[in-house]
């Protein structure tokens, strides 16, 4: 039922013109912008999306990556964007931790752009080199406790989930392990792989190839509930409760895109993310698909950038 009112807000909206424009919504190609590089999560999901929205809004919507300073450049490009509709944003999860991390971001997280709808989440996994010799996280904990810094740990930037969750154990276990950063996934994968680090915490489609061939061992997952993708895999919070967490992507549009915009966009995306071949191929990913209402995505931004600051603060991350 909620769907259906959905798509006939949408129809009813079709029309409505654009920031009091005599013309209908769209009338002109948009332009998506993903602060992160391509062939990234942010990356695929914009483009799985903005194909389909181009069918739908009569428009072609255009992906523009626009790289840098730790996806902020792009973001600050969409905040200073007209707020018509033409310009909106497809942000990963370090949008939330950002505002922690950069002293002198150019815009405010919460209040500069409005929410459109959550696209995609979906958990991380705990993987291991085999050499360690540990199945489960109370293991890598009791090895952890019994060698201080010796358990060397795999990270991807100071706002990644992989560092977030790592520091998260720390102060969970109360256990003292070494960070060692990489500037791509792909470099720390295969150091993992090669034993060079001994853990890291990585999205399952990152590691699951790794793990079906033996090369890493998967000892928990992040989600609330076990996965099917990886039987017999505990979760975190069945050792540590409430250590919960997911990669995520969402959309937004510079404040003061018109309600009725806002809106109408919200109801295509959410019919979008519901077509079982959208739903499929995220699934490939190791992602769900969400489409939620903007209100619930505001919730989501608001609660991830307060829960992810205090571990920022409490462990003292820098961007250095």
């Amino acid at each position: 039922m909620k769907h259906r009112y959905q798509i006939l807000a949408g129809l009813a909206l079709a029309t409505v013109p654009a920031s009091g424009v005599g013309e209908a919504y769209p009338s002109k190609a948009i332009r998506l912008i993903v602060p992160n590089a391509p062939a990234g999560l942010a990356d695929i999901s914009a483009r799985l999306i903005a194909a389909k929205l181009a069918t739908t809004l009569g428009q072609p919507v255009v992906v523009d990556n626009r790289v840098g300073a730790g996806s902020t450049l792009g973001t600050a490009m969409a905040v200073r964007a007209a707020p018509d509709g033409y310009t909106l944003l497809a942000v990963f999860d370090s949008h939330a931790t950002n505002p922690h991390l950069f002293r002198n971001i150019e815009y405010h997280t919460l209040t500069d752009l409005a929410p459109i709808s959550l696209l995609v989440r979906g958990p991380l996994l705990l993987a291991v080199h085999p050499k360690l010799e540990v199945k489960t996280v109370q293991d890598l904990v009791k090895l952890a406790q019994a060698r201080p810094g010796a358990i060397n740990f795999a990270t991807v930037g100071p706002g990644s989930p992989a560092r977030l969750l790592m520091e998260l154990l720390k102060l969970e276990a109360r256990v003292d392990v070494t960070n060692v950063p990489y500037k791509g996934a792909a470099g720390a994968v295969n150091d993992l792989i090669a034993g060079q680090v001994d853990a890291m915490f990585a999205t399952v489609p990152t590691l699951i190839p790794h793990v079906k061939t033996g090369r890493l061992l998967a000892i928990a997952i992040t989600s609330e509930k076990r996965s099917p993708a990886v039987p017999g895999v505990a979760t975190m919070s069945e050792t540590y409760p409430g250590f919960k967490a997911e990669s995520w992507v969402g959309l937004l549009a510079p404040a003061r895109t018109p309600r009725e915009i806002i809106a109408r966009l919200n109801t295509e995306v959410v019919r979008i993310l519901a077509l079982p071949e959208m739903k499929a191929r995220f699934a490939e990913l190791g992602y769900e698909t969400v489409g939620s209402t903007p209100a619930q995505f505001d919730a989501w931004i608001r609660s991830e950038t307060e829960r992810w600051g205090k571990v920022i603060r409490a462990q003292k991350i820098t961007l250095d």
